[in-house]
């Protein structure tokens, strides 16, 4: 009777409703979802703002380094195969997040909505941290040695003053590269549409 019951409360254990993926995911995993999330919240600024010139200005100009910056750093990553420390990432070890950042800012200021700075902070807080968390650990597993010398000298989203100077295999530049391996051409395209919409709205 002992074994049945053992049975039985496994059989009901196994049975029982599990949490639902997206609630799971979004506590423990959310990084997948980052780039869902900032697409419509850029499509939502760019749908619903009432754009004020100048800060148009302004927000085209951070939206276009934010454009740059992407444009740089993709040039550089081959995905799990080389630690890139060089361009970019020889100043941070998160350049395409910096370059997100200031996309992200320029559409705040581009669409003349207040609150969308805090709901921009909010996103970014949200997401990022636990995302760039990951990304470390796993560049750490794959290139030991090389990637603790690299994050010594680079932070992860703020800037250095000096470029980092290592021994890590040095891919140079491709703009084949940026353009067909990690999309940029397209994400610029629909950014520049995005911003072109909103000078469309300007009274």
């Amino acid at each position: 009777m002992a074994q049945q019951g053992s049975l039985e409360g496994a059989d009901a254990r196994a049975t029982a409703p599990a949490p639902t993926g997206l609630l799971h995911d979004l506590r423990h995993r959310r990084r997948r979802y980052r780039q869902l999330v900032g697409v419509l919240f850029v499509l939502w600024m760019t749908l619903v703002g009432h754009p004020i010139e100048w800060l148009l200005w302004v927000g085209v100009a951070l939206s276009t380094l934010g454009m740059l910056v992407r444009l740089w750093a993709s040039g550089y990553v081959m995905k799990n195969e080389v630690l890139a420390t060089v361009g970019p990432y020889a100043r941070v070890r998160h350049p395409l997040y910096v370059g997100n950042i200031l996309i992200c800012a320029g559409f705040c200021a581009a669409s003349g909505l207040w609150w969308s700075v805090p709901v921009a902070l909010a996103i970014l807080f949200f997401f990022y941290p636990q995302t760039i968390r990951y990304e470390d650990q796993k560049l750490r597993r794959l290139f030991p040695g090389d990637w603790d010398r690299w994050a010594a000298e680079t932070r992860a989203l703020l800037p250095s003053v000096t470029a980092y100077v290592g021994n890590a295999e040095r891919v140079p530049w491709s703009l084949r590269r940026s353009f067909l391996r990690n999309g940029e051409p397209l994400h610029i395209l629909l950014l520049g549409g995005g911003l072109w919409y909103l000078f469309t709205k300007l009274a």
